[in-house]
């Protein structure tokens, strides 16, 4: 399962991520997206840990918790959707072969 990070604070890195969640069990990987033209960090990150267990402890104590200025919203991650570009979920179809 991955965790949710949003309302991150510009300045966190991947170690700061990996210090605060492994208070509540091991961190396997931590993904700070970065906005493609600017290379700016976006506010959010995804974080692993190897206990889902424990996961489930560090979204209900630190969702809602003030970090380095910001109130951190984290949750289990949804898998992404593909999107078309008209905004409408795509769907992806094959040619029957015969």
């Amino acid at each position: 399962m991955t965790i949710y990070v949003g309302n991150l604070a510009f300045q966190a890195t991947e170690d700061d991520l990996k210090e605060v969640f492994g208070e509540y069990g091991a961190v396997s990987r931590v993904s700070l997206p970065t906005d493609r033209e600017t290379g700016r960090k976006r506010g959010f990150a995804f974080v692993e840990m190897e206990d889902e267990a424990k996961e489930d402890g560090a979204i209900a104590e630190l969702d809602g918790a003030e970090w380095l200025g910001r109130e951190l919203k984290v949750n289990k991650a949804k898998p992404r959707e593909s999107r078309s570009g008209d905004g409408a979920p795509s769907k992806t179809f094959t040619k029957a072969r015969y």
